[in-house]
């Protein structure tokens, strides 16, 4: 049993996690790469096909943000022809 629902007057309808009352709601999934030494030079080189090399090694899980807000971890993996990400820790 819940703290909630311990702490629930009898008769009463249970607390529900407002977040589960809006899966609806839109939100903003990010990977956080490092690039250092990344210029305003280097942004005005960008071209299609440009390779932006990152600080982070190919191995070690990359940070998984919602928001802005640290959720989790994923790995980078090729799925076809497309980059996708897994998650491999949530917080």
């Amino acid at each position: 049993m819940t703290e909630a629902e311990q702490n629930a007057k009898p008769g009463a309808e249970p607390v529900r996690d407002p977040v589960q009352l809006m899966p609806w709601l839109p939100c903003r999934l990010s990977l956080d790469v490092a690039t250092p030494d990344f210029t305003v030079r280097d942004l005005l080189r960008l071209r299609i096909g440009s390779i932006v090399q990152t600080g982070w090694p190919y191995v070690s899980d990359v940070p998984l943000s919602v928001n802005g807000k640290r959720v989790g971890w994923a790995k980078f993996e090729v799925m076809g022809d497309r980059l996708a990400a897994r998650v491999t820790e949530l917080l």
